[in-house]
């Protein structure tokens, strides 16, 4: 199983110095990849009564713009979105963006995506709401073809494609992975998914989702075992005396990947994020 770095940019700051220091410190220490977060605003909860979640006070950095710095400043670590707000992005320029960073770093993206729940998000980016799930499908499907072949034609509900292409190209499909739990997602993943992202225990729901994967890939006539999942590890949230607990359930599930997050574990420097990340490592391997 392979063991990935969440990003802590909601605690990190904004000082690139700092950025580069946890990142090569992540890549010293011999994980496997970063993962990071997506939301493009956050919204003022000053008036919106009962708001949970993000704020405009929350920070996060730009994660194509932030993996083309990692790009350059690392040799080996896969840059992983964990996950990207597809719908409320234009399918084309996402393309043209994940490529983009694929060329540079040597083939070392892995694109997550999921619809996102945020609404005020979207509606200040001009994508209607209630449309994200069917859009997204259709999204991977330009994807995929943006990056097979350098002139597409596309005719589809949401897009309208006539005879234009990228370049560069990725020279590969990048792989594209789904995050969340929902049945729709979890049937969505076994249908034309590389991968699942889920941020739950490895219990006996977990199980259930992962048969619900595997059988709508048999459905689809895929092959379950192609299909990866990736576990995220809270530190925060699990107790200290069950991390390698909860990294062995995940292997016994069949996890191929599980990322580490030290995020809201009381840690008040970036130092201490890194240091952390050093120590548990070792910890979590087979």
């Amino acid at each position: 199983m392979k063991i990935g770095a969440v990003f802590p940019q909601l605690e990190i700051g904004a000082d690139p110095k700092v950025v580069r220091d946890w990142t090569t410190t992540v890549e010293d220490a011999g994980y496997n990849h970063v993962l990071a977060y997506d939301h493009v605003l956050g919204a003022d909860p000053a008036n919106r009564p009962g708001w949970t979640g993000y704020t405009d006070k929350s920070l996060f950095h730009e994660v194509f713009v932030l993996f083309g710095y990692m790009a350059a400043i690392t040799s080996e670590l896969e840059l992983v979105t964990g996950v990207l707000v597809l719908p409320q992005r234009q399918t084309a320029l996402v393309a043209k963006q994940a490529a983009e960073v694929d060329v540079l770093s040597s083939g070392r993206l892995r694109l997550g995506v999921g619809i996102g729940w945020n609404h005020v998000e979207y509606q200040a980016l001009g994508v209607p709401f209630k449309q994200r799930g069917a859009l997204l499908e259709e999204q991977v499907d330009v994807l995929r073809k943006l990056w097979a072949d350098p002139v597409i034609s596309y005719d589809g509900t949401y897009h309208d494609i006539e005879e234009t292409g990228l370049n560069p190209l990725p020279g590969r499909q990048i792989p594209i992975w789904f995050g969340g739990g929902a049945d729709a997602v979890l049937r969505r993943t076994g249908r034309i998914g590389d991968g699942w992202m889920p941020q739950s225990a490895p219990d006996e729901k977990a199980r259930q989702q992962v048969a619900t994967i595997r059988q709508a890939a048999e459905d689809a006539g895929r092959d379950p075992n192609t299909i990866g999942i990736e576990a995220r590890l809270t530190l925060g949230a699990v107790p200290e005396q069950d991390w390698r607990a909860f990294a062995d359930g995940w292997r016994e599930l069949g996890a191929t990947h599980l990322c580490v997050n030290t995020m809201n574990s009381g840690l008040t420097s970036p130092e201490d994020h890194a240091a952390v990340l050093r120590d548990v490592l070792p910890r979590l391997r087979d």
